[in-house]
């Protein structure tokens, strides 16, 4: 069972994030901003991350960064959510060193498949 690490500040879309996630079999770390989040990684290390953008104390650019420039977790598939579709905004994820994006409100399928392509191509 993979575990993915899911911090998102939205009460309502966090709590939909981690419905569809569990009853698809992952097992689900939960933090409300990056901070919490890269708090909890550090004593339970996480497969993938579902990172919203805009978080207080801590955002999603800032926590993938910490991840990326973290050897035991450089590798981790991240997938960023955020309200923000601007070219511009996902760009800045992608160089920042997000694996993909998807914007809210989101598809349940489409979470799910874009999390097993990550899951398949980063992780085997």
């Amino acid at each position: 069972m993979r575990t993915i690490l899911v911090a998102d500040d939205d009460d309502i879309f966090r709590e939909l994030v981690i419905e569809i996630l569990s009853t698809s079999g992952y097992k689900v770390l939960v933090a409300r901003d990056g901070q919490e989040a890269w708090e909890l990684l550090q004593g339970n290390p996480a497969d993938m991350a579902v990172l919203d953008l805009n978080m207080p104390r801590m955002d999603g650019m800032e926590l993938t960064r910490h991840i990326r420039s973290d050897e035991r977790f450089r590798e981790m598939p991240i997938l960023m959510l955020t309200i923000r579709a601007m070219v511009e905004d996902q760009l800045s994820g992608y160089e920042r060193g997000a694996d993909d994006y998807l914007t809210k409100p989101f598809d349940q399928h489409m979470l799910l498949a874009r999390l097993r392509v990550l899951e398949r191509r980063i992780l085997g």
